[in-house]
């Protein structure tokens, strides 16, 4: 099987899900610094949501997809949103 059959529900191997998805927190915290966006409140709140509950960061991106691209699109963000459906479309 090549890379371009690999099924992502079978495995994830030669795919860097934690890697993107790292690079997509660090995304949301510096959008987060910089706005006062209505959805800063919301992701601080699921956040410390996600640290108590021990989730990855790939889990809370699965999780917050649909606010995460409502947020990121508030902001203009193309770069983000085009990870973030990258990361929706091959790794959740």
């Amino acid at each position: 099987m090549n890379d371009a059959t690999l099924d992502r529900y079978v495995s994830f191997q030669g795919i860097d899900c934690d890697g993107n998805a790292d690079r997509l927190m660090g995304m949301l915290a510096r959008q987060m610094a910089t706005t006062e966006s209505r959805w800063v409140g919301y992701f601080e709140k699921k956040l410390a949501e996600k640290r108590r509950m021990g989730a990855d960061n790939l889990h809370f991106i699965g999780s917050q997809v649909n606010t995460l691209s409502a947020f990121f699109a508030e902001e203009g963000d193309t770069e983000a949103l085009d990870l973030l459906a990258y990361l929706e479309e091959t790794c959740c």
